[in-house]
């Protein structure tokens, strides 16, 4: 089995397994997630690609991280990963990338991303559950946080911290890559740690 067939694997039992948990038919999470009945059927059967919007939807609607989704269960108490040993979520058309390095453990965990952005290049995402808190950290370059419209500068050394329930873009600013570290912090609550089956 390659390592693709194996993460497409954990991705199906980790969602069918926070659906159950959630006591959500596939036809009402395809209707709250907006994914069609047919994707989440063969997602659940470890068919398809799902790309990282879809992922993100998922995610939002039945409660829990994105890395929940993709994970294995835990394998000890302190877990080290390298940037290179993980694969982007996202790809920009530009070249820039959104890496998931990990999410902690617990009932309120948080997710860490790396992120490139280059010049221009930009992700739009749509708004998060309620209570779900983004912190963006630019370590070189600039770049331009739009939250619910407004559009703020931030450079290198600067961090930028919303409620995620907004509509929110990031673009890459200045005429270097702008590299940066996101967390999105989710709220407590039932389905809000990492599934360990």
């Amino acid at each position: 089995m390659t390592n693709a067939e194996a993460a497409l694997r954990t991705l199906a039992r980790n969602v069918r397994t926070a659906r159950t948990r959630a006591g959500l038919s596939l036809d009402e999470l395809g209707r709250r997630a907006q994914v069609s009945k047919g994707a989440l059927v063969g997602l659940e059967k470890a068919q398809g690609n799902p790309n990282f919007a879809t992922l993100v939807r998922l995610a939002d609607t039945l409660g829990v991280s994105v890395s929940a989704l993709l994970e294995g269960p835990a394998e000890g108490r302190v877990r080290v990963v390298a940037a290179d040993a993980v694969a982007p979520l996202w790809t920009g058309k530009a070249g820039g990338e959104a890496r998931l390095m990990l999410t902690t453990s617990g009932p309120a965990p948080v997710e860490v991303w790396r992120w490139r952005l280059e010049p221009g290049e930009e992700y739009p995402s749509h708004p998060h559950r309620g209570g779900v808190v983004e912190t963006v950290s630019v370590t070189s370059g600039r770049m331009t946080l739009i939250v619910d419209g407004t559009e703020h500068a931030v450079a290198a050394g600067q961090t930028a911290t919303f409620d995620a329930d907004a509509p929110h873009t990031y673009r890459g600013a200045g005429t270097t890559s702008c590299h940066l570290i996101m967390t999105v912090h989710l709220p407590p609550g039932p389905g809000g740690s990492t599934p360990t089956t």
